[in-house]
C-alpha cells in the first residue's frame, strides 16, 4: 500500500460508502476485462527492494527519514519501520541483456544510497530478517513518521481486538506477544513484477503459485528472529502472524487470513479481486472523487482507487496489480515470496529464475497445476520455507521429491525456455540461472550461511549467541559489497 494516508477514524457511513464503491469499482473491472485495451505486447518488469539500515555495531539504525532527505532520489521510499527503506528499480524490458541494465541501476543506486547512509552514521544491508533485531526495536515508537503507517496499524490492530500472538516453531521457538504491527517491519522483501495480459494472466498467476516453494527453497535468506534460529526463511511465518487481524474464534470459523497464499487455482484476474473484496472487511474505507462507470462510459480508463487501495491490504504472496501508464492500464503478477539479498547478482538470479520459470511453466502444453492440487502446492511452500534447502515437496509424475532436484531437474530447464521465449541473451541466462543451480548443487544459500557463520562463531570463537549475530552481521555486509554469489561465501 504505497498512497498516503491521512485518517485515523473512519465512520460507519464511510465503510459503507467505501464498500460500495468497490463493488463499483469491481463491475467496471469486469467490463473492462472484456473488451478493454491493455498494454501487454512488451511485457514488463519490474523489481521493488526493501532494505534495511544498520549503525556501525551492527544494530538497526533508526534513521530512514534524514537519509531519505540525504539520497534525495524518488526511485527511495520509505518503509514500516524506520530502520527501513524501499529501491523501486525502473521498470524495464528483460530480453537481450536487460538483466546487465538492472545490475548496473540497481549497483550504482544503492552505492549512492550507501554513500549518503555513511553520513549518518549508518548502511545498507539487504537481508530478509536483520538478525540482530530484538523485541525492543520492533516497538510503534519505531514506526516510519509517515501517518499511513500508523492508520493501517490501528486498523489492524482495532480489527483483532487484542495483542497480536507470535508463535514460531522451527529449529528454536518463538512465543511472544506484540500490541503493534511493528514486528512485520522485520520483513524485508524482493518483490517481482510481471506484466501479463488478461488472457494469459491465471496461467501466469498459477504457475507462480506452483513454483513458490522452489523460489523460497533456494532463495531462503531469514533465519533468524529475536536471536532465535527458526524457519530458513522465517520471513513467511511472521509476516502472515504480524498482521493478522484474526482473534483465535475466527481463526478456529475459518476466516481467512490478510497474509494468505489462497485456494484454489484461478481461470480469471478477476477470480483474485473478487476473491479479496468478497472475503475480506476494508482495512481503509477511504472513496475518490471518480465515477468508475462515468469514466468508462466516456471512453477514459478508469482509476479504479477504490480497489486498487482494497487490493493492497489484502497480502498474497502472488498478489494481481492493476494499473496505469501513460494512460494505458496494464495487469501483472506482483511476487512477493522472497527475501531480500544477499547481494544484487543473487536477487537477480532470484529474478531470472522467477521470470523464467513462470513463463516457462505458463506456456507448457500441460500445466502443472493441472495435476497438482492447490492444497498440496500450500504445503509445498510451507515446507520449502521451514526447511529451505533442506524441503522435500510434492511435484506431478514425481512425487515426493527433495526441491533441489525438482529444481536442477525440472524447474531450471523450464526457465531456460522460459527466458529465452522474453529473448534474453544466452550469456545472461546462464550467467544468472547458473547461480540458481550451483545453490542447489552446494546447497547452500544465504540461510545456510547465516546458521553456519553463527554457530562457526558460538563454537570456535566462544561467543554467546548476541554476539554471534552481531559479528555475522558485520562479516555478511562485508561480503554482500563483493556481489560475489552467497554460495560463494566462506564461512569464518
Amino acid at each position: 500500500m504505497g498512497r498516503d494516508v491521512t485518517r485515523g477514524a473512519f465512520s460507519r457511513e464511510d465503510r459503507v460508502r467505501y464498500r460500495h464503491k468497490v463493488r463499483r469499482c469491481l463491475d467496471v473491472f469486469a467490463l473492462m476485462l472484456d473488451d478493454f485495451g491493455f498494454a501487454a505486447d512488451r511485457p514488463m518488469t519490474g523489481l521493488e527492494i526493501e532494505l534495511n539500515l544498520v549503525d556501525s555495531a551492527a544494530e538497526p539504525a533508526m534513521r530512514n527519514e534524514e537519509i531519505l532527505a540525504d539520497i534525495a532520489d524518488p526511485l527511495f521510499q520509505t518503509e514500516l519501520g524506520q530502520f527501513n527503506l524501499e529501491l523501486n528499480a525502473a521498470p524495464r524490458l528483460i530480453g537481450g541483456t536487460g538483466f546487465t541494465g538492472y545490475e548496473q541501476d540497481l549497483r550504482g543506486s544503492l552505492a549512492r544510497a550507501d554513500e549518503r547512509a555513511a553520513k549518518s552514521d549508518a548502511k545498507i544491508l539487504l537481508v530478509g530478517i536483520l538478525p540482530t533485531l530484538t523485541e525492543g526495536h520492533l516497538v510503534v515508537d519505531n514506526l516510519s513518521t509517515n501517518e499511513r503507517y500508523r492508520v493501517l496499524n490501528d486498523q489492524i490492530v482495532g480489527a483483532r481486538g487484542e495483542d497480536i500472538e507470535l508463535d514460531i516453531r522451527g529449529v528454536e521457538r518463538l512465543q511472544t506477544h506484540t500490541d503493534s504491527i511493528a514486528p512485520e517491519s522485520a520483513c524485508t522483501s524482493l518483490q517481482l513484477h510481471l506484466q501479463v495480459a488478461p488472457d494469459s494472466f491465471a496461467d501466469y498467476w498459477n504457475a507462480s503459485q506452483a513454483i513458490a516453494a522452489a523460489q523460497v527453497a533456494t532463495g531462503a535468506n531469514s533465519p533468524y528472529l529475536y536471536g532465535r534460529q527458526l524457519w530458513a526463511e522465517t520471513r513467511i511465518a511472521l509476516f502472515q502472524q504480524a498482521t493478522d487481524t484474526r482473534p483465535d474464534e475466527l481463526k478456529a470459523q475459518g476466516v481467512r487470513p490478510r497474509v494468505w497464499f489462497g485456494e484454489r487455482w484461478i481461470t480469471s484476474i478477476f477470480d483474485l479481486f473478487e476473491e479479496n473484496v468478497r472475503y475480506f472487511p476494508p482495512l481503509l474505507p477511504i472513496c475518490e472523487d471518480e465515477d468508475p462507470v462515468e469514466v468508462l462510459h466516456a471512453g477514459g480508463v478508469p482509476n479504479l482507487g477504490e480497489l486498487r487501495l482494497h487490493n493492497g491490504t489484502v497480502y498474497r504472496w502472488n498478489r494481481p496489480v492493476y494499473d496505469i501508464t501513460d494512460g494505458c492500464p496494464h495487469l501483472r503478477v506482483e511476487n512477493r515470496v522472497l527475501p531480500a539479498g544477499p547481494t544484487v547478482i543473487d536477487m537477480l538470479a532470484n529474478a531470472a529464475f522467477y521470470f523464467g520459470s513462470a513463463r516457462g511453466l505458463a506456456e507448457a502444453d500441460r500445466p502443472a497445476w493441472s495435476q497438482l492440487t492447490f492444497s498440496a502446492a500450500e504445503e509445498n511452500f510451507h515446507s520449502a520455507a521451514r526447511r529451505g534447502m533442506d524441503a522435500v515437496v510434492h511435484w506431478p509424475r514425481l512425487g515426493e521429491v527433495p526441491v533441489a532436484e525438482l529444481v536442477l531437474d525440472v524447474l531450471l530447464p523450464q526457465a531456460a525456455i522460459g527466458l529465452d521465449r522474453f529473448g534474453v541473451a544466452p550469456a545472461e541466462r546462464d550467467r544468472l540461472l547458473g547461480v540458481i543451480e550451483q545453490r542447489c548443487r552446494t546447497r547452500r544459500n544465504g540461510a545456510v550461511w547465516q546458521a553456519e557463520t553463527v554457530w562457526a562463531a558460538e563454537r570456535h570463537r566462544k561467543l554467546d549467541r548476541s554476539a554471534a549475530l552481531h559479528h555475522m552481521v558485520q562479516r555478511y555486509a562485508e561480503l554482500q559489497h563483493s556481489n560475489e554469489p552467497v554460495h560463494t561465501w566462506p564461512v569464518d
